[in-house]
């Protein structure tokens, strides 16, 4: 703050006169009315270190009161503690007697729930912020009889409101936390950090463009905001991609803030970049920051991590949603790799607690959900009715395209399925055996041979290119589509000389020459006929050459 000097004087060369201004040293009222704890902060170290202010026993108490609420609004936890500790351990002089209940608030803070009930149980005088320091933490050690108490106890008070809102938003009651926020924003207009709460709700429902107007009415006060940013951040990243996500954080690195300093924003980078340095970042926050646990399984699980996954996942006792659908997929992964049917039960149970659920059955993850469990049971007209009500939001998603062509296809809607095949865009996926097996399927079904023919051709010698020329001979032959068929019996019956494939084979020369005698097929189908008869050492080849020339003769048709 600049202050003028109350008289003026003439400088000693005879210039003109001149007002002088000097700054004033900012106190630690000027800091906290700014809400900079780290100048209050580093301004109140500084006079303890130099024994500023300090002439008795109280000035320093009061000096350690202010350290400590400053380093806990922080989040220097750690440092608050040490303060408080200091202030009961009695060296200092008589210790004010809120301070117990302030380390209570700090050991929540640093997750020391045994330690934060140990000492707010301690302090013999009953207030509102014990019960509601109490009421926090027998939620996070899941002791519901004593929550419940406690929640009886809580009045019709601001801050017992709010804390009753946070316990229902940590509980996934976001509906009821909403209509807490909103009533106490009707009563208090002017506490704009409520419509952050509010956007944080609707957020969670899965109304992401109306938290994002609600969030709008904070931001224009406080354009700044991390928390605000953050949040304005994940609503677009549901609403577009992650690229648009972190262009909104870029905001905040414009406003001055160290982005990798936030540990909440470090772990929604690694989510809005599909995943880069997860392994640097995700597992120092597991236990810190619950979503980080699960978005470290979906890395895991989209880089067949899926024994890692399964091992984050083991001890964890689903409560939510995604925790369940989760534990459905890991499930899955281990049934399907494993052949073992008892993960495969699971994941059906998991799958269809969330699907049959009041709260997510008429919402997509839901219907993906009953979809999951009735393609783990084969039921795969059910799967059609799911995913056909929900296609029109997942137009673009590979992994819906791969499941419902298949479901598609493995109920003879070949047309639709070999459409959702095809959009199918992971060149991953699309190099697996069971899309291209599908799809082959598809074509020829669709009657386009040449289509799955050219699949297989892309292939390189193996166990899978093997049993995709048996999947062709088989189809083509049964659909009517006899020189594809007979191409892939001649190079079956070249790899493995059984009699098998000699039958198959010579019955999808018959099938040509017959399509062709009766208009059905170009007759320059029999040219290829001829060239497979050439490297075939059969006896009965001859007799088949013999009446294929003979009709060619007499038709006009050349061979050669």
């Amino acid at each position: 703050m600049l202050m003028s000097r109350g008289n003026q004087r003439r400088s000693s060369v005879g210039g003109p006169s001149r007002s002088k201004k000097e700054k004033k040293v900012p106190t630690k009222e000027d800091f906290i009315k700014k809400r900079d704890f780290t100048g209050a902060l580093a301004l109140l170290e500084f006079q303890r270190r130099n024994g500023d202010n300090i002439e008795s026993e109280e000035d320093e108490i009061e000096l350690l009161m202010w350290i400590g609420y400053c380093a806990f609004h922080l989040g220097k936890y750690e440092r608050a503690q040490e303060v408080y500790t200091e202030l009961m351990s009695g060296n200092l002089g008589k210790c004010p007697p809120e301070v117990p209940l302030h380390l209570a608030c700090v050991y929540y803070y640093m997750q020391m729930y045994k330690e934060a009930s140990e000492t707010a149980n301690d302090i013999k005088n009953d207030t509102p912020l014990k019960n509601r320091v109490l009421f926090h933490v027998c939620h996070k050690l899941a002791d519901e009889h004593k929550l419940m108490q406690h929640h009886q106890k809580l009045s019709d008070t601001n801050e017992d409101q709010l804390s009753l809102a946070a316990i229902h938003y940590l509980r996934g009651h976001f509906q009821e936390a909403t209509d807490i926020y909103k009533r106490l924003l009707l009563e208090n207009r002017e506490d704009l950090a409520l419509n952050v709460y509010v956007a944080m709700c609707y957020y969670k429902l899965d109304y992401y463009d109306v938290s994002l107007e609600i969030l709008a009415v904070y931001l224009q006060t406080y354009p700044d905001s991390a928390v605000a940013i953050n949040l304005k951040a994940c609503n677009h990243f549901r609403l577009y991609n992650g690229k648009a996500a972190e262009a909104e954080l870029k905001v905040l690195a414009e406003h001055g803030h160290v982005l990798q300093a936030n540990d909440l924003i470090r772990h929604n980078m690694v989510v809005f970049s599909q995943g880069d340095q997860a392994l640097q970042v995700l597992p120092p926050l597991v236990d810190f920051i619950p979503e980080a646990r699960l978005n470290l399984v979906i890395y895991y699980l989209r880089n067949d991590g899926v024994a890692e996954a399964e091992a984050l996942l083991k001890d964890l006792e689903p409560s939510t949603p995604q925790e369940y659908i989760l534990k459905g997929v890991v499930n899955a992964c281990m049934g399907q790799s494993m052949g073992m049917r008892e993960h495969l039960k699971e994941a059906q149970k998991n799958f269809q607690l969330v699907g049959a659920s009041a709260s997510e059955c008429d919402t997509i993850p839901g219907r993906q959900c009953m979809a999951s469990c009735f393609f783990l049971m084969k039921q795969f007209e059910d799967v059609n009715i799911y995913l056909n009500s929900i296609k029109q939001y997942m137009y673009n998603d590979d992994d819906f395209n791969w499941n419902y062509g298949i479901s598609l296809a493995a109920t003879g809607k070949f047309k639709q399925a070999e459409e959702a095949l095809l959009l199918v865009q992971n060149e991953n996926y699309k190099a697996e055996y069971c899309y291209i097996s599908w799809l082959a399927r598809c074509y020829i079904m669709n009657n386009n041979p040449r289509n799955a023919w050219e699949l297989y051709l892309k292939m390189e010698t193996t166990n899978e290119s093997f049993n995709l020329l048996q999947l062709i001979a088989n189809d083509c032959y049964r659909m009517g589509s006899f020189l594809y068929a007979a191409k892939a019996f001649d190079v079956l019956e070249r790899l493995d000389p059984d009699p098998e494939y000699w039958e198959g084979k010579r019955g999808a020369f018959a099938g040509v020459f017959q399509a062709v005698v009766a208009g059905k097929a170009p007759k320059e189908d029999l040219r290829d006929v001829i060239q497979m008869v050439k490297h075939t050492g059969n006896p009965q080849v001859e007799y088949i050459t013999r009446v294929i020339r003979k009709w060619a003769k007499e038709a006009n048709v050349k061979l050669s």
